[in-house]
């Protein structure tokens, strides 16, 4: 009986390191279905829905666009004060520019 209850703990204890990271991996799959983030048409609050982007720093995206014209590319937000490498590697696969401007 003890042998059994021993095989049977192993099992559960194998299958929940197995299904937490499949879980895992669904979750990341099901974020990144979302639909990205437009830098060159959103507002000030679907900027501040972005990852540690509150209302100054989507002011200032906002600010640089108006200054500028239209991100050209995706790394263009790296111009943008307060938004460094580390931060542009949280935000990239979030943000599109648009197919307008990859075009130009």
């Amino acid at each position: 009986m003890n042998h059994l209850f021993r095989k049977s703990a192993a099992l559960a204890v194998l299958v929940c390191f197995l299904l937490v990271p499949l879980a895992a991996m669904g979750r990341a799959q099901a974020d990144t279905g979302k639909a990205k983030v437009n830098i060159n048409s959103a507002g000030l609050n679907e900027l501040q829905s972005l990852p540690r982007v509150g209302p100054k720093l989507a002011q200032r995206i906002l600010d640089y666009r108006k200054e500028h014209g239209p991100f050209k590319r995706a790394e263009d937000l790296l111009k943008v004060k307060g938004i460094g490498e580390k931060m542009f590697r949280s935000l990239k696969d979030l943000v599109t520019v648009g197919s307008d401007a990859q075009a130009k």
